[in-house]
């Protein structure tokens, strides 16, 4: 059970990040109705949730702060990571996990949205999409930044950039350059570094790994089989020696030949023999013991190493070969120290998947993907409070672990007449933005 004292201190800290004093309300009010079990979680039912009698005014108040209002989400979920971390426990290995996340959406002015894939539906789709950054531990995750992906036509539209508030400093970024930025941003907040763990939408992407190597992060991340790598032992030819008494430059940059060349992570996988694979158990579900088949080898990615003089490190290629498969069906390149136990790479991998359950409470839960406006900053100020939320309910799960979990507040009583119609029904003829 939630308790109600401790729930008032978290939103009193909270407001500490917002500035006005007449904002405060409006937090504590908007952060509360997220944490009621409400079939929906738009501006309109949480305001008569929260005050059942006065929903035009209470409506008018949340929807101008959650979408107009110029508050610091950045302040905000500050403080939820603050208060989250402090009921971690000293010691605890950290990791830094990307991921995005796609809201279906209908029609064409909301901000960003644009067919793309998403994730919940497993498909394109009508949708947005957001890139995040999680830390987490062992024990819980949150996410620590959170950004809306602008496709590049949203970029070049400034009529529809105007319309919907996009700011000017805001410009076409990838989504793993999206990620660095969230990366370097929390590097620069001093946030204590973290394996980064990704999926194979940004290990794919050679400037992403290089970036993290260029801040000095360790990571593991997933990559295609496709993906081109020098198998054990084997690494680009050195620059050709320079023959005496002619001119020109010396050569400096690395050389292939014919069957000395890079190979794909599968042809690399495929090529080892069957007594090399580990069975490796890393934790226990929810009916068994999750377990798998693998192996863990010392590669040098590959990529225009023609182009280049410097030689690539040595890395991890970890892949996956599940009981039953035809085939190998994960790839990830890592860059834990050549000394890591297998198992802990198995562990480290897998932690990646701890994000996915945290946004499916988001979105079930705290309604991460109810939010009915178009704009850019109501788009991050609601997932900021849905955040923040969210972050309560982690923190009071550290520090009571032996009770059941519940994202939750109990199902309130309704004071609502019972005639009352909620604007945007099919009973009403306004529609809540």
């Amino acid at each position: 059970m939630v308790s109600v004292d401790k729930l008032n201190e978290y939103l009193k800290y909270l407001c500490e990040g917002l500035g006005h004093a007449t904002r405060h309300p409006h937090l504590i009010n908007y952060c509360s109705a997220l944490m009621l079990t409400l079939d929906r979680k738009s501006v309109e039912p949480m305001a008569a949730a929260v005050d059942p009698y006065n929903v035009r005014s209470q409506h008018q108040g949340l929807h101008h702060f959650v979408a107009d209002s110029n508050w610091s989400d950045r302040k905000i979920l500050n403080k939820c990571w603050s208060w989250v971390v402090a009921r971690m426990g000293a010691g605890e290995a950290l990791y830094w996990i990307v991921d995005d996340t796609g809201i279906p959406k209908k029609g064409k002015h909301s901000a960003g949205v644009a067919r793309q894939y998403c994730g919940q539906l497993g498909k394109k789709a009508n949708c947005q999409v957001a890139v995040s950054l999680s830390i987490a531990t062992q024990k819980a995750s949150l996410p620590v930044d959170y950004r809306l992906y602008l496709p590049e036509l949203w970029c070049e539209d400034s009529e529809r950039r105007d319309t919907v508030g996009i700011p000017e400093e805001i410009e076409f970024a990838t989504k793993p350059e999206i990620a660095l930025q969230q990366i370097q941003a929390a590097l620069e907040r001093d946030v204590t570094p973290g394996v980064v763990l990704a999926d194979a939408a940004y290990g794919n992407n050679t400037a992403f790994r290089e970036g993290l190597d260029a801040l000095g992060l360790k990571y593991m991340v997933g990559v295609n089989p496709s993906t081109s790598i020098w198998a054990p032992g084997v690494k680009p030819l050195p620059p050709k020696s320079k023959e005496p008494g002619t001119r020109g430059r010396t050569p400096t940059r690395h050389r292939f030949a014919e069957g000395h060349e890079p190979q794909s992570c599968e042809e690399v996988a495929l090529a080892v023999s069957e007594q090399d694979w580990q069975f490796v158990e890393w934790r226990e579900g929810t009916n068994e013991t999750l377990s798998s088949w693998f192996i863990a080898l010392r590669v040098r990615a590959a990529h225009r190493d023609h182009l280049t003089s410097t030689l690539r490190a040595t890395q991890w290629l970890l892949v996956e070969w599940p009981e039953g498969e035809e085939a190998p069906t994960k790839y990830s390149l890592g860059t834990l120290p050549a000394s890591t136990p297998i198992k802990e790479l198995v562990y480290n991998i897998k932690m990646r998947y701890q994000v996915e359950r945290d946004y499916q409470e988001l979105k079930d839960e705290l309604g991460l993907n109810h939010y009915e406006g178009r704009n850019w900053r109501g788009f991050h100020h609601h997932a900021s409070l849905c955040i923040a939320a969210y972050a309560f309910l982690v923190a009071e799960r550290l520090t009571h672990p032996g009770e059941e979990k519940k994202s939750t507040q109990p199902r309130k009583e309704s004071a609502l007449p019972d005639d009352y119609i909620p604007r945007g029904s099919p009973a009403s003829t306004t529609s809540c933005r």
